[in-house]
C-alpha cells in the first residue's frame, strides 16, 4: 500500500522534475490510500494556481484510490507523531494514515527525511 503526500500529487499533476518518482505509487490505484487531508491540500493549491475546473479534475483522479476519512484514532495517533517527530499537523496526519494502512509514504517534503516507512526524494 502507498500514500502519496500532497507535495507528490502536486508534482505529479504539474509534471515536475520529480513526477516520475511519484508515478508508480499514484498509478497503482488498487494499492493507493488517499487521506482526506490530501484532497483539501491539492484542491486548494490547484485552485490557487489554475482554476476550479482543474482542481476538480485533480480531485476526481485522486478519488480513484482508496479515500480515507480522518478518524478519531488517526487524529490521536497523528497528534502523538506530531509531538514526537515535530511534524506539522497535515504531515502528521499523512504519516499516521500511512502507518495505519501499513503503507509507504511517498514525499518530497524534507520534514520526512530519515523517518521510517517514508520514501523521500529531495525536491529538485
Amino acid at each position: 500500500m502507498n500514500v502519496v503526500d500532497s507535495s507528490g500529487w502536486l508534482e505529479y499533476f504539474a509534471d515536475g522534475p520529480n513526477a516520475g518518482f511519484f508515478s508508480m505509487p499514484i498509478e497503482a490505484i488498487d494499492d493507493l490510500v488517499v487521506p482526506i487531508i490530501s484532497i483539501y491540500e491539492v484542491f486548494k493549491r490547484v485552485l490557487q494556481q489554475r482554476d476550479e475546473t482543474a482542481a476538480l479534475e485533480a480531485i476526481a483522479f485522486m478519488q480513484s484510490g482508496n479515500l480515507v476519512d480522518l478518524t478519531r484514532d488517526t487524529a490521536l495517533h497523528a497528534a502523538r507523531l506530531s509531538m514526537d517527530l515535530r511534524l506539522p499537523m497535515a504531515d502528521s496526519i499523512m504519516l499516521s494514515t500511512a502507518r495505519e494502512w501499513d503503507a509507504v509514504l511517498w514525499t518530497q517534503d524534507s520534514v520526512f527525511e530519515g523517518i521510517e516507512g517514508v520514501k523521500y526524494q529531495p525536491k529538485r
